[in-house]
């Protein structure tokens, strides 16, 4: 098995570290390669798209043929996840401060975003999450973060604050407001990897 975190920019360290935690304890083994160029998308089994600033991996995807690599995976069904910037990138729709950028979007998940849903980097916090497929609830790290205004009907919302949408699935797609590498707790990559095993 092979594991792709997309390494343009942002948490990609703190993915590779929590994936690798995450594999220890359930007593798994596979490779977690990062990705910065185009031709090992299509090698990877899973795939981690990290926060960062939205606009530029969405500029770096395209220029660097990556991002047809990933609209081909997801053909694929192979297993995706988007946290905060990567949310935003998984999107087919996105609010005026998306179309403002040009910001690039993959398309891939029946969302539409609001890119600063939560405010700037001093609006970020950290609340206590109910998610369906954990027993207690899960303390999330919101970070500059987007949220999901509005959702297809074959995407299943999995947690909102207030009436926004923080995490949400479509298929073998998992799409995060929030930071699950930012905290030790690996429940949510435990519950990704439970797409690939």
């Amino acid at each position: 098995m092979k594991i792709g975190v997309i390494a343009i920019q942002g948490d990609v360290s703190e993915h590779v570290e929590a994936l690798e935690r995450a594999l220890v304890q359930r007593g798994e083994e596979a490779e977690i390669v990062t990705i910065k160029h185009k031709s090992i998308v299509p090698e990877c089994d899973a795939l981690v798209l990290p926060g960062g600033e939205s606009t530029t991996l969405g500029k770096l995807l395209i220029r660097e043929g990556i991002a047809d690599e990933i609209q081909d995976m997801n053909t694929a069904g192979k297993p995706i996840m988007g946290t905060c910037a990567g949310l935003i990138l998984l999107a087919t729709a996105g609010d005026e401060q998306v179309a403002k950028t040009h910001q690039h979007l993959l398309g891939l998940m029946d969302t539409k975003v609001n890119r600063n849903a939560f405010g700037r980097q001093r609006d970020s916090f950290e609340t206590e999450l109910e998610l369906p497929f954990l027993d207690s609830p899960y303390n999330a790290v919101f970070i500059r973060a987007p949220g999901i205004v509005d959702s297809g009907k074959n995407v299943k919302v999995l947690a909102k604050i207030d009436d926004m949408i923080v995490a949400a699935e479509q298929g073998n797609i998992l799409a995060l407001a929030f930071h699950p590498e930012l905290t030790l707790d690996t429940r949510v990559h435990q519950y990704f990897l439970d797409k690939l095993f």
